[in-house]
């Protein structure tokens, strides 16, 4: 298979902090130190969250502006991705950094249970996300949590609200959401090919199950993602060390399926995103 394959770090998220695993990065300086190794190791796409001092989730715009300068400096050409999940803030603030034009962002189409909260998607925010994302020229990253999702995604592509081509990313392992399950990740594949077939789509597995997706994605053609923010081990009893550990197992995958991994400016063209 010769299609490269794109790999997406998630370095930090809202979740573990240094109690969970010491090497997560929660200081803007860790996270691009953190970011600049796995974009060596072969990471072409930084998915990035910001912390307070307390290292509490925040959706400040000027702390993702600090972030962005220094992934610019030294990850040169890497694609930012910015998050407007939920749990760094509520409605309309979770999109305050979008007018700082990211390369991408995530976007969440539809509701779903986590391990103890629901994740809330209400249709009037994710339309106004959605424009935000058209106004300033940010392509979505779709996170899809259930089928449902990319149903919504492909609707929202054929009326305007989203321009095609997509980019979906399956995520799965969540507890209380959609469980690691290969008949409907490939369910989830042939869905998409069908309703969107000039998309492109990426595997996202939480926790132990983060490996796992990785393989089953890079073998099906897909693209893929790891990190820290979805896992903070190697093994059961091995934490692990860095994001660029994670990324590393990633493209000893790739090798494995002998499938080449992106650079930045494969990932760029594949994505139709503008020169970095």
């Amino acid at each position: 298979m010769t299609k490269p394959c794109i790999i997406c770090v998630a370095i930090t998220g809202s979740v573990p902090t240094k109690a969970d695993n010491p090497a997560v990065p929660t200081a803007i300086d860790e996270q691009v130190e953190s970011t600049h190794a796995a974009f060596e190791a072969g990471a072409t796409i930084a998915h990035c969250h910001v912390r307070n001092e307390d290292q509490t989730p925040s959706s400040d715009p000027e702390r993702f502006a600090r972030l962005m300068e220094g992934l610019k400096r030294h990850c040169p050409g890497m694609i930012i991705q910015l998050s407007t999940g939920g749990r760094s803030g509520a409605g309309r603030a979770r999109g305050g950094m979008l007018p700082l034009r990211p390369d991408m962002a995530s976007l969440s189409v539809g509701s779903n249970n986590f391990p103890s909260r629901v994740y809330e998607n209400p249709p009037d925010l994710v339309d106004w996300l959605a424009a935000e994302m058209l106004a300033h020229d940010v392509k979505p990253e779709i996170e899809a949590f259930d089928l449902s999702h990319i149903v919504q995604a492909t609707r929202m592509a054929a009326d305007g609200r989203l321009r095609a081509p997509l980019y979906v990313q399956f995520v799965m392992g969540v507890k209380n959401a959609m469980p690691l399950d290969r008949e409907i990740f490939d369910f989830y594949i042939r869905t998409l090919n069908r309703l969107a077939p000039d998309a492109e789509w990426c595997g996202a597995g939480i926790g132990a199950g983060q490996i796992l997706m990785n393989e089953w994605s890079i073998a099906a053609g897909g693209h893929t993602r790891t990190g820290l923010e979805d896992n903070v081990r190697l093994d059961r009893n091995t934490l692990a060390p860095s994001n660029a550990a994670l990324v590393r197992r990633a493209v000893e995958l790739c090798e494995k399926y002998e499938r080449p991994v992106a650079s930045w400016q494969q990932a760029r063209a594949i994505l139709g995103l503008r020169a970095g």
